[in-house]
């Protein structure tokens, strides 16, 4: 793990973690991902009070994460360890809007966030709205 991580990760830092791990999952950071998790860390309540300065140090980590042979469950370790159990939809959210944000969902996106939700517990009927939420709110 990074050396210089802000430990513990706050909530907020779990949130970006999840965004920036679906945008990575398929080793290709569309410039689209970037701006959907950049809107979201503006203008959700959630990261009102956000130190902005921190998403790069967070970023820097999953990336570091995904380099390592057990990294996937040493962050979801981090997630689970930092995130509150009321914002685990919230994540799931968040990372779906993120992948529906390019237009298409490549294997290793619905891999991940198939991951996301068995880690976090989300319930299937909850994650399909969530899920048609997401892909209504990016249909072109």
């Amino acid at each position: 793990m990074a050396q210089d991580v802000p430990a513990p990760l706050t909530p907020q830092d779990s949130l970006i973690a999840v965004m920036v791990a679906i945008s990575a999952s398929d080793e290709n950071i569309r410039t689209a991902e970037l701006l959907k998790i950049q809107t979201q860390v503006n203008n959700l309540p959630v990261f009102a009070d956000y130190d902005i300065d921190r998403m790069k140090t967070v970023s820097q980590t999953v990336f570091d994460l995904f380099e390592q042979e057990d990294g996937l469950a040493a962050l979801f370790g981090l997630i689970r360890d930092s995130l509150p159990e009321r914002l685990y939809e919230t994540a799931y959210a968040l990372a779906c809007d993120v992948a529906a944000a390019d237009g298409s969902l490549a294997e290793p996106e619905l891999r991940l966030l198939e991951e996301i939700r068995y880690e976090l517990n989300i319930d299937r009927l909850h994650a399909a709205g969530i899920e048609r939420g997401a892909r209504a709110r990016h249909i072109t």
